[in-house]
């Protein structure tokens, strides 16, 4: 392993390190419950994500050496291979991000439970990127099917997720505060806790807000559909119907700040994508390279992005010592029709990457997803050095070709330069460092 594989490599452990949630949901947990004001009674836990399972592990092992007298239950949906080991909440595995009757049922179970809340009582959600689409309720009218097919024909169309979330919050009877508006109804106190995976960090677009009031409007769904040209041929009849139904003032819109006014609900935001970068700066830095952050919310088409940051290495290059380019966000790939495409938006964004920077031997690069799943494959990402570089020359391999083709994944692998973590159990949006050797 070269110098700079491994100072790559390490860099985006450090990143995940920061994100762990048997470190920060007990460093929370203790903020927000004091000693002598944690739960005495009935603490009814739920949650949805890629993180949440382990969230719900965290949570806990920090109850039974804390909380004595409190009665822990509860339901908390992660992704398939997302698992974690809890005693008391239990744990189901769905589909993501497409959902499926698994997430469904399991959205039921969590709506059911949240309703039997009593007054004095403490909900607990623990969120994180991909509740999205694994806390599947749809409102009345809206058949789990119809949420697939709407959920596919956005996830084609390179909407950035925040969009996505717009239309499926306002399709859920969960999501746009929803879960919240139920609980606070029953008289109990919410208290959420949310790992963020999307730019800006607002809880109202983390797992599309379960628990958080809402910004967006029926309207905007229904523009965003237009935006994207989402005809009826992609998107269910049910679905439009329900939108326009919510322009006309037919059903009610998604929870709004006045209607928190002297409630008991809170949203903590206790990991981003930011935090993360700042930890592997914090690492390069010993490591010789002076850290320079680009950014959290770096969206676009991967691609674009690629070419972009290209350009932004060859600018720094300029100084005189070693640099490392450090950016987050979320990049979207649009995959045109016909075409299957291998990898990710990770991937995607590092080829495209590769093939701008011919001219810059000496560089490095590493864009995983902090959630260890990429995209189609079950790589986080890839990575590449000088030494990657030349082997790809030596065989003549086009860049463009595999790009043309949205098959990132087939060129890094070529080269053992895939990025394998397995589930990390957490989720803070993409990763990307940049080594600029002089």
């Amino acid at each position: 392993m070269s110098q700079q594989e491994t100072i790559l490599k390490n860099a985006f452990a450090a990143a995940l390190a920061v994100a762990d949630p048997n470190k920060i949901v007990p460093e929370y947990l203790s903020k927000i419950f004091p000693q002598g004001s944690e739960p005495k009674g009935r603490c009814l836990v739920v949650g949805a994500g890629k993180a949440s399972a382990s969230m719900a592990t965290a949570l806990e092992s920090h109850a039974q050496s804390h909380w004595p007298n409190a009665i822990i239950e509860g339901v908390v949906l992660t992704r398939y291979g997302h698992n974690s080991p809890t005693n008391h909440i239990k744990i189901i595995e769905a589909g993501h991000p497409v959902p499926d009757q698994a997430g469904m049922d399991g959205a039921k179970e969590v709506y059911r439970l949240v309703g039997e809340l009593q007054a004095g009582d403490v909900l607990i959600a623990l969120i994180s990127g991909g509740g999205s689409s694994l806390l599947t309720l749809p409102q009345a009218g809206i058949s789990i099917e119809d949420m697939r097919k709407t959920t596919e024909a956005l996830l084609r169309s390179g909407a950035p997720i925040e969009e996505m979330n717009v239309v499926r919050k306002h399709l859920s009877a969960i999501q746009g505060g929803n879960l919240a508006r139920l609980a606070i109804a029953r008289g109990a106190r919410v208290e959420a806790l949310l790992i963020s995976d999307v730019t800006g960090d607002s809880p109202a677009d983390i797992a599309s807000g379960p628990c958080a009031p809402d910004y967006s409007t029926y309207q905007d769904a229904l523009d965003i559909l237009t935006k994207y040209q989402l005809s009826s041929n992609s998107i269910p009849e049910s679905v439009s119907s329900h939108l326009q139904r919510g322009v006309a003032g037919e059903v009610p819109e998604t929870l709004k700040e006045a209607d928190l006014q002297n409630m008991e609900v809170s949203n903590h935001v206790i990991a981003t994508a930011y935090k993360s970068l700042e930890a592997a700066a914090d690492y390069v830095r010993t490591q010789g390279y002076e850290p320079v952050i680009l950014g959290d919310t770096i969206t676009g088409e991967a691609q674009a992005v690629g070419i972009e940051q290209a350009s932004l290495a060859r600018q720094h290059l300029k100084m005189d010592k070693p640099i490392a380019l450090i950016s987050g966000g979320e990049c979207t790939v649009t995959i045109p029709h016909g075409i299957k495409g291998r990898g990710g938006r990770c991937s995607e964004y590092l080829l495209s990457f590769f093939a701008a920077s011919t001219d810059l031997p000496n560089i490095s690069a590493l864009a995983a997803d902090t959630d260890g799943i990429d995209g189609s494959e079950k790589n986080a990402g890839a990575w590449f050095t000088s030494e990657i570089r030349q082997a790809a020359n030596k065989q003549g391999l086009i860049p463009s070709q595999f790009l043309d083709q949205h098959d990132c994944y087939g060129f890094f692998a070529q080269f053992d330069a895939l990025v394998e973590t397995g589930p990390t159990l957490t989720n803070v949006n993409d990763f990307r460092i940049i080594l600029l050797d002089k």
